[in-house]
């Protein structure tokens, strides 16, 4: 072996030690830095886990006080039995910061008093020690324990949110450096390669040289000959036991690697690249360009000729972390790729081609794209509920008194038409918020076991008129009794959007597909899709064979208003209510769609607590009364709408601003048939608790609330407590006159 060769084996082995224990090195700290960001994400879950077991506690403290049930004192018990622990847990998980140690022992002993004050008006309830809850409400210390417990928990959220953004940069920024190790590495080491080739070929022809010059020398030629042989050997045994350590670290790569001429042919690519990429050596980029489409990091920008990666590195730059989105023809997922290249150069300085690095950041840019969806969605949602009260008790007055107004005007047709297109425009205000509060998860449900098959047996049949005949209505339901514990109104509602956004995506006709079967969700599912719990559900599938939608409309179905609609022809809140149907209900929803093929919207839903219940006959239409009822209501409009409407029912009516000034009048013992009150409302109580107040005076007392807004007392995780009656605003006269007749006739009494 010449000395040159052995410089540059040695140097070849040298630069492979080098960056073995480099790359080592970075792995061993990628692994460490992914081991922080999975041990930040894992105290993130422990605070959510722990504000859900406080909630839970607050939440059964609370049905027992309305119910004074065994199984909310039972659910109480075991929430407070886990919430030690895994306040332990917590703080086990945060002991390397001092600051959450000290923030969460400061939060335990306000924790334990709070759920010791619940335990306290639990056993005052049991024992109806009324003047001891009177007491025990009257400090009012456990809505402000609650608010700085929540308060804390808050704060060490956004610390660990912190840290979690800073651990993942450094993260990434390991990744990055590791990435460009290897890369260098494997380019020197090509290099290094070709050079020694290089230099075995010089050596042969110097050798052939030297034959040609003397015969006279043979012998001492061959022998020299033998001996070069020999140096040769060892160095080609040297050589190939360096090109397989090589190689090995080569294949062995995570990242797809590929080595290029000027023509743009594969010459040498890893099994990484022929997995992520489908590209093989022999290849040539310029024909696999036509089996899909590549667009920017935005998913929307198409990536011009010039400006794809191949194209560039081939004109001499060199560059990092280059986002692009690839979506393959063929069927194939798209792909969200981060490519690094560099430009090969020959002794002139001349490119001779490239190496391209392709990162897969498909599964990180899902999840990022998916939390960030979840949480536009549920700010949206917040947003909308919050406002719903305050229209609903407007639309309640308007709606009132503009049907006053219609009936009234008989003699003037004119402006009755008028009044007419005024209670047109009430209504249609009074659906939207209606369907802004199911997007918004605040919709008052009344659920039951549903036997799905035989459901959507009888929605398919109200769908063929609706949809018309140009529509193809199939079914395929999976055999054998299947039951979900769902509001039957809300899933008819929620099929029949979903059957009118495919009506509109067929506008020439097509095949509409309704599919049920039973599945399981499992754990694997559920780490794809943050909001999914693993289990049992009822897959309903609402299929169509229509235009499709592109990923950015797929993005942004769920939102209200969003609609690809002409103006006037939709709303927008057709998907934004099934969203919220579902989830409110416990279930998951997932869009499948292709443009040109189709889409495929599937609800899992909660499959069934027990057998089906039968449905309840409609309440005869109702008159009015002779009775007396007292109403209790804070806004001035609403109070006074509803007592001339009772009035012209010929009820006898009694108004309260408040629950202070109710209660007042029924303690001085003011004679009354019905208790008629909003929720929410000020003066110390809801309207729930002074329900009970009155009750407890006046045992048998029948009472009927109403509510524009569900986020209240009488509303068990969105679903309507057993034995309580509501009249959901805004109502028309008839609904009042129907749910007053109802409770008189003992519909529901006060618990």
């Amino acid at each position: 072996m010449i000395p040159s060769q052995r410089v540059i084996l040695g140097a070849g082995l040298a630069i492979l030690l080098i960056i073995t224990a480099a790359s080592i090195g970075l792995d061993v700290k990628s692994r460490s830095d992914a081991a922080w960001v999975n041990h930040t994400v894992g105290v993130l879950k422990k605070i959510s886990d722990l504000r859900v077991q406080i909630r839970n506690a607050e939440s059964a403290a609370r049905g027992y006080e309305i119910y004074r049930t065994q199984a909310f004192s039972d659910e109480f018990q075991a929430a407070r039995r886990q919430i030690a622990p895994a306040l332990a847990e917590l703080k086990l998980a945060v002991r390397d910061n001092p600051d959450q140690v000290a923030l969460l022992e400061g939060t335990e002993p306000l924790v334990r008093r709070r759920l010791d004050i619940a335990a306290e008006a639990m056993r005052l309830r049991a024992e109806n020690d009324g003047a001891g809850i009177t007491a025990l409400q009257g400090k009012a210390e456990g809505r402000g324990l609650m608010e700085t417990v929540i308060a804390n928990l808050d704060h060490l959220s956004t610390q660990e949110d912190k840290l979690l953004a800073a651990r993942t940069s450094d993260s990434r920024r390991t990744g990055i450096v590791l990435l460009g190790i290897d890369i260098a590495g494997a380019v020197l080491i090509l290099l290094l390669v070709g050079l020694l080739l290089r230099e075995t070929q010089r050596s042969q022809v110097a050798l052939q040289s030297s034959l040609h010059e003397t015969q006279a020398a043979k012998e001492a030629l061959e022998a020299a000959v033998a001996e070069r042989t020999e140096h040769l050997v060892t160095a080609h045994d040297e050589l190939r036991l360096s090109v397989n350590v090589l190689q090995s670290t080569f294949r062995s790569m995570a990242e797809a690697v590929l080595v290029i001429d000027n023509d743009g042919d594969v010459l040498l690519s890893n099994p990484a690249a022929e997995r992520m990429l489908l590209h093989r050596a022999g290849m040539n980029l310029r024909n696999l360009r036509a089996l899909s489409d590549v667009f920017h990091g935005d998913g929307v920008t198409p990536l011009k000729s010039e400006e794809l990666p191949s194209t560039r590195v081939l004109r001499g730059d060199a560059f990092e972390e280059l986002e692009m989105i690839v979506r393959p023809h063929g069927g194939n997922s798209p792909r969200h790729l981060m490519i690094s290249g560099r430009p090969m150069r020959d002794g002139q300085g001349n490119i001779s081609g490239a190496v391209l690095v392709y990162h897969d950041a498909t599964t990180s840019r899902e999840t990022e794209r998916q939390l960030h969806q979840s949480q536009k969605l549920d700010a949206i949602g917040k947003l909308t509920g919050g406002v719903a009260h305050d229209f609903n008790n407007m639309l309640t007055v308007i709606s009132g008194n503009i049907e006053t107004l219609v009936a009234s005007l008989k003699e003037q047709p004119e402006l009755q038409r008028v009044a007419r297109l005024v209670d047109d425009a009430a209504e249609r205000c009074a659906d939207l918020i209606q369907h802004l509060l199911a997007f918004a998860r605040k919709q008052p449900l009344k659920p039951r076991d549903v036997e799905i098959n035989a459901a959507i047996t009888d929605i398919a049949k109200l769908l063929r008129p609706t949809l018309g005949e140009q529509i193809q209505i199939e079914t395929v339901l999976e055999q054998g009794p299947m039951t979900s514990h769902i509001d039957p109104s809300r899933l008819t509602n929620a099929v029949l959007n979903m059957a009118i956004n495919a009506r509109d995506a067929m506008p020439n006709g097509g095949k509409l597909l309704l599919e049920t079967h039973r599945v399981v969700l499992d754990a694997a599912y559920a780490h794809a899709n943050a909001d999914v719990r693993p289990g049992e559900y009822v897959m309903l599938a609402v299929s169509d064979n229509g235009t499709g939608m592109p990923p950015d409309v797929q993005e942004k179905a769920f939102e209200p208003f969003f609609t690809t609609k002409e103006v006037g022809k939709g709303s927008g809140l057709g998907l934004s209510m099934v969203y919220g149907f579902v989830k409110q209900s416990g279930g998951h929803i997932k869009i499948y769609s292709e443009e040109r093929h189709g889409t495929t919207i599937k609800l899992y839903l909660p499959p069934g607590e027990g057998t089906t219940e039968a449905a309840v006959p409609a309440a005869p239409a109702a008159t009015g009364g002779i009775e007396t009822i007292l109403v209790v209501e804070d806004d001035t409009l609403v109070r006074n709408f509803v007592t001339a409407q009772l009035q012209s029912l010929g009820y006898r009516t009694i108004a309260a601003a408040d629950s202070k000034a109710a209660l007042q009048l029924i303690e001085a013992g003011e004679a009354f048939d019905l208790l008629f009150t909003d929720v929410v409302i000020p003066g110390g109580i809801s309207g729930r608790e002074l329900a009970e107040k009155a009750a407890r005076i006046r045992p048998g007392l029948k009472v009927l609330y109403t509510s524009g807004y569900t986020d209240d007392a009488i509303v068990y995780q969105g679903k309507l407590d057993d034995g309580v009656m509501l009249l959901t605003k805004p109502y028309r006269r008839n609904q009042l006159a129907e749910m007053i007749r109802l409770a008189l006739n003992g519909g529901a009494a006060a618990v």
